[in-house]
């Protein structure tokens, strides 16, 4: 549906403004929308798999764990999947406010297509350089959004989401490295060309979450507080964009319809989409490829008219 479509449907959560915002902006912050029972749900099952994380020495497919993991001081950048670990983040993700949120920004058609649980660890998680997230899982269409909920109080000490206003609705850049690996974010020589210094930090309450939409540049400051900062990420699109290529997080819930019924016609947008490389081989995580400041051996393909 395009954004004068969505806006015609009476909203179940946000108000018009805020729908609006989103649309003109590129993303919007809501502030203690979770209820504080469902906050501390997430948080006893986080804290279960931090203590799992504790026999963990070396990133896997479940965990993605930052140099100087150990059982004594376990440090995670990133629980995989959470909604194929845990029941809970699956009830979370699919249903409820969250649910809610999605098609007051979608439309009545709503479908899921991946999550993660980010980590910036006190002292030090580390930063996110500013990227834009549809090039690593292009569809034929720019509806996808992905909500972040915070599970803790987050301050602009610990590395808060950063969002570029209006940045959805300029250039989608090529995340390529000059070698033609895959480096995961904007490169030096064009990121001139994107008013960081107009960012927003998104900071709020727990139980608050942002949503942005898959083209908004973003980013994220180290995270220096004494304190972690857990982030739950879904990302769902409306139920007529199709991923042209595999989901880099595979999950047993993509393109489950959370809302609504499912489409037999695509939607096509005219801008043409960067794809990603081929990670058959297996996905590097974000904080990975970006630290290592390119995926080795993982080359560009054709772009995709979208």
């Amino acid at each position: 549906m395009t954004p004068e479509e969505v806006l015609s449907h009476r909203p179940k959560i946000l108000t018009q403004k805020q729908r609006e915002d989103y649309f003109r902006d590129g993303y919007i912050l809501v502030e203690s929308v979770i209820p504080a029972a469902i906050v501390e749900r997430l948080l006893d099952v986080t804290g279960s798999f931090i203590e799992r994380s504790r026999e963990v020495t070396a990133s896997n497919s479940v965990f993605d764990i930052e140099p100087g993991h150990s059982a004594a001081e376990p440090r995670l950048r990133r629980l995989s999947s959470p909604v194929d670990q845990h029941p809970a983040y699956w009830d979370f993700a699919s249903s409820g406010v969250v649910a809610d949120l999605m098609e007051d920004l979608i439309g009545p058609n709503v479908k899921f297509h991946h999550s993660k649980l980010n980590f910036k660890w006190a002292k030090g998680g580390q930063e996110v350089k500013w990227h834009q997230d549809i090039q690593s899982w292009p569809h034929t269409n720019y509806s996808p959004l992905t909500i972040g909920t915070y599970l803790h109080d987050v301050t602009d000490d610990m590395g808060p989401l950063l969002c570029v206003p209006g940045s959805q609705d300029g250039e989608l850049f090529d995340q390529y490295a000059e070698d033609g690996s895959w480096a995961g974010y904007i490169l030096d020589r064009d990121l001139p060309r994107v008013a960081t210094e107009k960012a927003r930090a998104l900071s709020g309450p727990a139980g608050s979450v942002t949503i942005h939409n898959c083209r908004t540049v973003h980013a994220s400051l180290p995270n220096n507080s004494p304190v972690g900062r857990p982030l739950l990420l879904h990302t769902y699109s409306a139920a007529d964009a199709f991923p042209y290529t595999p989901n880099p997080i595979p999950s047993s819930h993509a393109g489950a319809v959370i809302r609504g019924e499912r489409t037999r016609w695509a939607r096509h947008d005219t801008r043409p989409c960067l794809v990603p490389p081929d990670w058959s081989g297996g996905y590097i995580s974000v904080f990975e490829v970006q630290q290592k400041g390119g995926q080795a051996g993982a080359k560009a393909s054709s772009p995709v008219m979208m």
